[in-house]
């Protein structure tokens, strides 16, 4: 009856509930960080008691639950995982301290004042086995099984509770892996293990060991938490399989999660970027930057013509995590990013969070002065609606804490606060810069759909630093990750290195008989997921790269049968994708193909749908609450206040404005008009094609 969906933040805990045919409810609870599933269940009472039910009736009622969760991501930034052992091939232990001879991903390589890297494992606990394996996957020195059991017991009676085997092309031939595998559970049954050929079966020893590492740091905290999770709503009267969200953009039950953790790094962003698609496809438009603003994090995902990008090539902290995920990027820039002053005297505001936990000045519990405390010393947030009245804010603390940054900058609180404001969306508005150029993007050719609790005060404000012309806050945009959740499959990602030119001749043969090992792999996960076979639909890609190369480009494998006439095809897009990306190609040379990559989605019943509305009058002064005294940057003065839950599609009005919801609060500026369509989504326009100069989406197709 009820699909839901939950998304763990770092301050707050998202709970969407769908009911096919009704509008998405959308509930908010604390996010508790000592034990996350307190701040589930929290959400979940609130759901419940959204429908009349109690809890166990509610849950007993729920066919599909996904849950998304940073806890992963956290686990490891905050360096709290576990004591991890290694055990690779002899003379191999210090490959992933060497990495790619890279000094610091995060700042200049030439930065001397920055400390060296830090691995996850010391070299103490980094051990060689002796064994050995061609590239081919031939046996050159057998593995030397009483040699390994000493080795195990030594790490094991240092204290480590999680193991990682990561041996030179093991993800050609897995034999030893496996092996050490057996002996390490034989004398220690309890203890986590985790195998480099489970984890990548691609070739590059540093990303696949690293990658193999950081699951086997998280992988303990993250098995404990999954399993008491799905305990407790099992205990409260769900049955249906708990579906966890990966990094990928597709989900999976907790059974095939498990031992798999390092895919759950980025388990709630990889969601809003599918939901944020689908809301601007419903318009017509397939270039979006997608931006979550939450009390954390300002997440941001750039897409183009209607593909959700993904990476290999991603970084957590210093981290190299080489899995496929879906490419989002992320900075400290939240509401509860602090305020402060610099060495040089400059305010600054973020990456330090304050979290859930004290969280803001106005939460009562601290005196941090963040981007909450200045919306609410600016007026824009009302102090007795915070969550739909569910927490009050303390607006004089607020006030206290801006003052104390301010008497530093001769400002008081108000001018302060208005300082916080713009410095944040100055931020984030350099951060969306930053990624669209990176990507040779123009900011300007987007649609920006803006998500999260905090995101509906700054968005538009950063819109029109950017030159944006068109905003969208989704009527669940408050939980943009949430929502996408509901979008998703049910699915798996693999990938398999086949080395081959073709030079060397490669067959379709060879091809196909590698994506149907996948397949049938794929296949397998999905019947223990209970996803009949006919539900499950493929897509199939190649890496490629020209022979002698060190980067490839990403192509996709026709559907149907692979026959000699798709290899001609793979090489002729190869090419044109070449030329496109950098200008020339050179198909007198010779192609690699790389790696093998296959996605299964399986099909879900009943998926979640845009409900339209029918289109009413468009004077919105029926959904008028009040007004607000407001500092704007043209100062204080009374702006108009509107009730979200009153505004019908169809409904027009002018900017300043704020629109009030229990789950955010959007800001419309002086410079923009605003619209609820047919999905009740909030649609900002720039007036009179823009004060920046720029067209609407809607003039551009008129054009």
């Amino acid at each position: 009856m009820f699909q839901v969906s939950v998304d763990v933040g770092g301050t707050f805990t998202d709970c969407l509930v769908y009911q096919p045919g009704h509008p998405l409810a959308m509930f908010k609870a604390s996010t508790t960080p000592a034990d996350p599933t307190t701040g589930v269940f929290e959400a979940l009472r609130k759901a419940a008691a959204g429908t009349g039910r109690t809890i166990s009736d509610f849950l007993g009622d729920v066919d599909l639950f996904v849950h998304g969760t940073t806890l992963g991501t956290n686990v490891l930034l905050t360096k709290t995982g576990a004591k991890v052992g290694l055990l690779t091939t002899g003379g191999f232990r210090d490959v992933t301290e060497i990495r790619r001879g890279i000094r610091n991903l995060n700042r200049s390589m030439f930065d001397q004042f920055h400390p060296p890297y830090d691995p996850l494992v010391p070299r103490n606990r980094r051990l060689g086995v002796p064994e050995r394996m061609r590239y081919t996957g031939e046996v050159v020195d057998p593995l030397d099984e009483q040699a390994a059991a000493n080795l195990v017991r030594r790490l094991l009676d240092d204290g480590c509770n999680s193991i990682a085997i990561c041996l030179l092309h093991a993800h050609v031939n897995p034999s030893h892996e496996q092996a050490l595998k057996s002996i390490v559970l034989r004398e220690a049954s309890d203890t986590y293990v985790v195998c480099s050929h489970e984890i990548l079966r691609t070739q590059g020893e540093f990303e696949r060991f690293s990658s193999t590492i950081v699951s086997a740091y998280i992988e303990p905290a993250i098995a404990r938490y999954l399993r008491q999770l799905q305990q407790r709503l099992q205990q409260g009267g769900f049955s249906a399989p708990l579906l966890i969200m990966q990094s990928s953009g597709l989900m999976q039950t907790v059974d095939e999660c498990i031992g798999r953790a390092v895919e759950l790094l980025v388990s709630g962003p990889a969601a809003a970027p599918s939901a944020a698609l689908a809301i601007a496809q419903t318009r017509g438009i397939d270039n979006v930057i997608e931006v979550d603003m939450g009390g954390t994090s300002f997440d941001m995902c750039v897409i183009r013509n209607g593909k959700v990008p993904t990476t290999k090539d991603a970084w957590v902290g210093e981290e190299r995590v080489a899995i496929k995920m879906v490419d989002v990027n992320a900075i400290g820039a939240g509401g509860g990013s602090i305020a402060r002053i610099d060495r040089l005297g400059l305010l600054r505001v973020g990456p330090q969070s304050a979290g859930a936990d004290p969280g803001p000045a106005a939460y009562g519990r601290s005196n941090l002065a963040t981007v909450t405390d200045a919306d609410l010393v600016l007026g824009y947030l009302s102090p007795e609606y915070f969550l739909g009245g569910e927490m009050s804010l303390d607006l004089d603390r607020s006030h206290h804490a801006l003052s104390e940054i301010g008497k530093q900058l001769g400002l008081d609180a108000q001018e302060t606060a208005l300082a916080v404001f713009r410095t944040i969306n100055s931020v984030m508005a350099n951060g969306i810069t930053e990624t669209c150029t990176k990507k040779g993007h123009d900011v300007r050719d987007f649609l920006l759909v803006a998500g999260g609790g905090a995101g509906g005060l700054h968005c538009a404000a950063v819109a029109e630093l950017l030159g944006i012309p068109e905003v969208i806050f989704p009527a669940a945009g408050a939980l943009l990750s949430a929502m996408g959740m509901l979008t998703m499959d049910i699915g798996q990602e693999l990938a398999k290195s086949e080395p081959w030119n073709d030079a060397e001749g490669v067959t379709a043969e060879r091809v196909a008989a590698s994506f149907n090992a996948m397949a049938a792999e794929a296949l397998a996960s999905f019947r223990r997921a209970g996803v009949p076979e006919d539900r499950v639909d493929f897509s199939r890609s190649i890496e490629m790269r020209y022979i002698g190369q060190y980067h490839h480009l990403e192509i996709a494998v026709p559907a149907g049968k692979i026959v000699a006439e798709t290899i001609a095809t793979l090489l002729k897009s190869f090419h044109e994708l070449y030329e496109a990306t950098y200008g020339y190609s050179m198909p007198q040379l010779g192609v690699e193909f790389l790696e093998m990559h296959l996605r299964g989605g399986g099909r879900r019943d009943d998926p979640f749908k845009f409900v339209a509305t029918e289109r009413k009058n468009g004077d919105a002064a029926s959904a008028r609450s009040g007004s607000r005294e407001c500092t704007m940057v043209d100062g204080r003065r009374s702006i108009p206040d509107y009730d979200r839950s009153l505004l019908l599609s169809g409904h027009r009005f002018s900017g300043p404005a704020l629109i009030d919801s229990a789950t955010t609060t959007v800001l419309v500026p002086t410079a923009f008009d605003a619209e609820i369509d047919e999905h009740l989504n909030i649609v900002l326009r720039t007036r009179a094609r823009s004060t920046m100069g720029q067209l609407t989406h809607a003039d551009r197709a008129a054009e």
